[in-house]
């Protein structure tokens, strides 16, 4: 009877995201890793006219908002591009507007000419792109004509001046999970981090956050990805682990691989700490070193209820990232209200320090274009993950 109830309640908060998104009220990287594995293309759908791909130059539309879908539709990262444009056909069945109309253009062929002919074509916002390096290439193209752009990046360097980032990044992440260890007793914490680019920002929001957390770092290594190399940074760890906790900034597959050297070389007890990539491996739950650990993420309640109306619709799972297409249309519904068709997108809405709501939980875009999240907790235990510290409601103003 609990899990049906459960059940019931995640649908109906569901139905009333829904419904709120409809009534206007929701105010107040490289190749990507699937979370569901790889994804079979959809079956042949009639798709409206609101998400058809840009073939040719837009008919004339006075009563429709005109955004622009900027994801990879062919190549290595098309079955990803595929998955968001379904998603923002999803958002726009579920919330039955029909005055947004969503044009999707291919970034795998040229992201720069896609951004120009988006514009051209009178496009005023942009949903995507994907990769850091695609929304380098767009933004000053989509500034020039005061488009703004929500990209699905979480690489936080390529926020500002027009751009935004709505991708899951690794400083909330660590800062959550290394403030809730710290608050359940954790002082003394330890850190494996892969070198790159990832491994260099993850590593600096670690430092800060266990300082403002009140703890202390006693070891921190870093590691190709090799099972050599892990095996030689933990060596390089003190053997009598004075450190509670161990921050693995990588991976469930890789912290995997991690733990039992760090408990063979004497980290017998230390707490196992994960990041944002751990919400997007199925395999998470099947990793039984991994019991016990520890990692912040968007909450999936919302979302498992998504996937079910996704693969119904489209006869294949969503990849786990697609919510961020699904939660961009709830927001542009949410600010098109008070935005007059054939004018520009009013930016200063996305402002709102109230934040907006999505299935991944409420957001909203700090001063530096980067989506502020309410995370959660989660524990690997017994085959999957549950919650231990729920993501709060909102933000305080």
């Amino acid at each position: 009877m609990q899990d049906a109830a459960a059940t019931a309640q995640r649908r109906g908060a569901l139905k009333r995201l829904i419904a709120l998104a409809g009534a206007a009220l929701l105010a107040g990287c490289s190749t990507i890793v699937p979370r569901t594995g790889p994804e079979a293309p959809p079956p042949p759908t009639k798709a409206p006219p609101s998400t058809a791909p840009a073939t040719g130059t837009l008919p004339e539309d006075v009563e429709r908002h005109r955004v622009a879908l900027l994801v990879p539709l062919s190549g290595t990262n098309a079955a990803v591009g595929r998955s968001l444009a379904n998603a923002t056909q999803l958002a726009l069945l579920d919330t039955q507007n029909e005055r947004i109309r969503i044009t999707s253009y291919d970034t795998a062929t040229g992201a720069a000419a896609a951004a120009t002919r988006a514009i051209a074509e009178g496009n005023q916002l942009i949903l995507g792109p994907l990769l850091s390096e695609d929304v380098r290439a767009v933004a000053p193209i989509a500034k020039r004509s005061s488009v703004p752009v929500l990209s699905f990046s979480n690489d936080v360097s390529v926020a500002g001046n027009g751009a935004y980032v709505l991708g899951y990044t690794p400083v909330q992440s660590i800062d959550r999970v290394v403030d809730y260890a710290r608050k359940s007793g954790i002082t003394n914490f330890a850190g494996l981090i892969p070198r790159g680019l990832y491994g260099e920002r993850a590593s600096t929001a670690f430092l800060r956050a266990v300082e403002a957390a009140g703890g202390k770092v006693v070891t921190m290594q870093t590691y190709d990805r090799s099972a050599g190399s892990i095996a030689a940074a933990v060596a390089k760890m003190p053997k009598t682990s004075p450190f509670q906790a161990v921050l693995i900034a990588d991976s469930s597959g890789t912290a995997a691989m991690a733990v039992p050297v760090l408990r063979r070389n004497g980290a017998t007890t230390a707490r196992v700490l994960g990041t944002e990539l751990w919400n997007t491996d199925t395999a998470i739950g099947s990793q039984p070193a991994l019991n016990g650990a520890w990692f912040a993420s968007v909450s999936d309640n919302l979302y498992r209820q998504y996937a079910t109306k996704y693969r119904a619709r489209f006869g294949a799972a969503p990849y786990r990232l697609s919510s961020l297409g699904y939660d961009a249309v709830l927001l542009t519904v949410r600010i098109a209200r008070d935005w007059r068709v054939g004018q520009r997108f009013p930016e200063a809405a996305l402002s709102d320090r109230g934040g907006f709501a999505g299935l991944d939980g409420a957001f909203r875009f700090g001063r530096d274009g980067v989506a502020e999240r309410s995370l959660e907790v989660q524990e690997v235990r017994n085959g999957g993950a549950v919650t231990v510290s729920p993501a709060p409601g909102g933000f305080a103003q």
